[in-house]
């Protein structure tokens, strides 16, 4: 889904630099000397990035200012690129066959409002320039330009470019970009907590922060809770990942072979570390019966645990549920009365399934309370609201999967064969 990546540029947000802890630093003997703009405050963050990450700048990072309206006009023109508008016309038709947003929900310009408001710095790894937007409070300013002064340096040393445009693997984009604004998040807090930051519960605090500034953002605060929190997850989850990352390896950067696959490597650091780090199951879909394949992506663990408990508003339950991914797929169809869904998931165990399975089930009855799925050879089948829905579930080549197909109630709904799924 990933809908914060689909005009992805590495980024500070409003709601990050809104909650940044201040104490002075101490600039370093050894200077790259900058200009331009913010040329002062650019040469003293230089040393104190190279110290807590411990990586040299190869080149002197280029900074220029631009005010809200030419941010605005920027992601204007990237929503106008063929690529983010074949994204944004899938992404939305997920969103509404999920039930996660109405029939008349409109994903542009809800996330070029949403863009336009949040970002209050930004990086471009196609031009090498690193963006601060007028109007950013000064006692904002120093995290923001340090911030995006970490992406200028992580794009001297892996291709960030490359890493924000992997195509049709969402859930791998999104555990990329966990660890550059993760990265980006954690060093100015380390520079500002120092010793402090190790105090139990203070990264705790932190994310407090963050989520008690959303309510003074009208436009963050009015989107869909799936689309906040695929905004924060990067850099809070991600600051937690670097976090371990710096304590396991110590002098390393997760970088190139090195850089996690999913989020459930984000989210889950077993999963990453050691000689039982977990990869996503690749998944193949077959030819469709009845229905035009016109778009496949991916959502991985978080967006699967966020799109269940949009509807079940459990979170324990939630997280359960989702924490037995082992990879998915989805295409978005044309059929001859509408547009489908069509959504593969692979499961660790025949249990993990089976939790998964009642889950659905139970958002089955959270979407459509007065009407009641019936159980047949295809599986769990529910018409409702125009819409014929199937969640069936079996074994493909000794994986537990279950396929779940939502399209108009005029079309067949057994447009997948099962046994045609090929795994890897």
């Amino acid at each position: 889904m990933a809908m914060t990546r689909v005009h992805a540029r590495s980024a500070a947000i409003a709601l990050l630099a809104s909650m940044t802890i201040f104490t002075a630093g101490c600039p370093g003997k050894e200077k790259l000397t900058a200009q331009g703009p913010y040329a002062q405050e650019v040469s003293d963050a230089i040393p104190k990035i190279e110290r807590v990450t411990g990586l040299k700048f190869k080149k002197q990072p280029v900074l220029e200012r631009r005010t809200k309206e030419q941010v605005r006009a920027f992601l204007v023109k990237q929503f106008e690129d063929e690529r983010s508008q074949t994204d944004l016309a899938a992404q939305q038709t997920l969103l509404r066959r999920l039930g996660l947003v109405g029939e008349d929900f409109d994903l542009r310009a809800l996330m070029l409002d949403l863009y336009t408001e949040q970002i209050v710095g930004f990086y471009d790894p196609a031009t090498k320039v690193l963006y601060v937007v007028d109007g950013a409070p000064p006692d904002q300013l120093g995290f923001v330009i340090e911030h995006e002064l970490v992406h200028a340096l992580q794009d001297q040393y892996t291709n960030l470019d490359s890493l924000l445009h992997i195509k049709g693997d969402d859930d791998r984009v999104l555990a990329a970009q966990s660890v550059m604004e993760g990265q980006a998040t954690l060093v100015p807090l380390r520079d500002r907590l120092g010793p402090a930051a190790e105090i139990p519960g203070g990264w705790d605090r932190v994310r407090q922060m963050v989520r008690e500034s959303s309510s003074s953002m009208p436009k963050f605060a009015a989107a869909p809770q799936i689309l906040q929190e695929t905004l924060i997850f990067p850099y809070l989850s991600g600051m937690e990942f670097m976090k371990h990352f710096d304590d396991q390896e110590p002098g390393k950067m997760p970088f190139g072979a090195a850089m996690p696959v999913s989020s459930t490597q984000i989210i889950h650091p077993s999963a990453y570390f050691g000689s039982n780090a977990e990869q996503p199951v690749t998944i193949t879909l077959p030819p469709l019966h009845g229905a035009t394949n016109t778009y496949e992506n991916d959502m991985g663990e978080f967006e699967t645990r966020l799109f269940l408990f949009q509807h079940l508003k459990d979170q324990n339950a939630s997280i359960r549920a989702a924490m037995g991914w082992a990879g998915d797929r989805y295409a978005i169809l044309k059929t001859p009365h509408g547009d489908g869904l069509a959504w593969v998931t692979v499961w660790r165990s025949a249990v993990d399934a089976g939790e998964f399975r009642t889950a659905m089930q139970k958002v089955f009855t959270a979407r459509y309370p007065n009407v009641q799925a019936t159980e047949g050879p295809q599986g769990t089948h529910l018409i409702a609201s125009g819409r014929s829905m199937v969640l069936s579930g079996g074994d493909v080549e000794g994986h537990s999967v279950l396929v779940y197909i939502d399209v108009p109630a005029a079309d067949r709904a057994d447009i997948l064969d099962m046994s045609k799924i090929a795994l890897k």
